[in-house]
């Protein structure tokens, strides 16, 4: 007698929420969701990068990418890839995968009973603080790779190689505080507007997203990591300016508050704005692409 075709088929394996086993699933997702995005926009990021130091060195974006490409090439497009791959890899690891343990234990065991965007807030935030640790070295590089020319280092191994023998292991983490400045504002808003977003799409359509396809479910992630991508890029962008220029251009010895005090002196409210047309592009297509992963 043949067997029923619901016991022939093999049943799909679920991960248990908030399991071991789920919050690797999540970092894994993570390191997916960050490090081949991030790296895919390596040509905006340079160029954003290179404008934000010096405002007047390209006309255009436009004129930026063919002035690169002309003298150096596809490879000169994509210059910096390596941190950045690496990086946002440990990085999207940590945001990711943190998110969803703080997520869990602010929740369901410290305070069960809060406002859930309160939730978000403070698990994205504590997240990222973690996750800008392991970032913070490979974007020291990648900045100074991109907004020096000729080029500080060539690669990341060479890019930290000098840094190290020049500075210690301490000048690969003189950027950690306006990092934590534009990271965590800009991941609070994120996810916590990526949330919300996707609840209220949800109620508007008046179904639960169970009743939904999977290629359904995916749309309307895209529309939410989109509405939260502007908010996000917008939130953090001066901190974003003030790290490349700490990158750039702080001085051997110089404090953290000393370094900013004089580069705003130097750049003026107005210069904490450079570069911020192509960044919103920049994290349009980031957030798109990394909420439905």
């Amino acid at each position: 007698m043949p067997l029923p075709q619901s016991k022939l088929r093999p049943r799909k394996q679920s991960i248990e929420p908030y399991s071991g086993t789920y919050f690797g699933a999540c970092m894994l997702g993570g390191i997916i969701a960050c490090g081949p995005t991030h790296t895919a926009v390596t040509p905006l990021d340079l160029v954003k990068c290179r404008r934000q130091v010096d405002p007047k060195i390209y006309s255009s974006n436009l004129t930026a990418w063919r002035t690169i490409y002309k003298s150096e090439g596809l490879r000169g497009v994509f210059f910096g890839w390596s941190p950045t791959f690496v990086g946002y890899s440990f990085q999207g690891a940590g945001k990711y995968g943190f998110y969803e343990v703080f997520k869990y234990l602010y929740g369901e065991k410290m305070f069960p009973n809060t406002n859930q965007t309160l939730i978000y807030l403070g698990a994205s935030a504590s997240a990222e603080f973690l996750a800008d640790m392991a970032l913070c070295p490979f974007e020291s590089i990648k900045v100074r790779m991109q907004t020096s020319l000729p080029p500080f280092a060539h690669n990341l191994k060479d890019g930290w190689a000098k840094i190290v023998a020049k500075e210690g292991y301490r000048g690969l983490y003189k950027g950690l505080y306006p990092l934590w400045a534009r990271q965590i504002p800009y991941t609070m808003v994120k996810f916590a507007t990526f949330e919300e977003t996707v609840k209220y799409i949800y109620r508007t359509l008046g179904k639960p997203k169970e009743s939904y396809s999977g290629l359904q479910q995916t749309g309307v992630s895209f529309l939410g990591g989109y509405i939260a991508g502007v908010g996000c890029a917008v939130v953090s962008h001066p901190a974003d300016v003030m790290v490349s220029k700490l990158n750039a251009e702080r001085q051997a010895g110089e404090g953290a508050g000393k370094a900013i005090s004089r580069i705003y002196g130097k750049i003026g409210f107005g210069g904490l704005w450079n570069g911020l047309g192509v960044r919103i592009v920049m994290v349009l297509i980031l957030s798109t692409v990394q909420e439905p992963i």
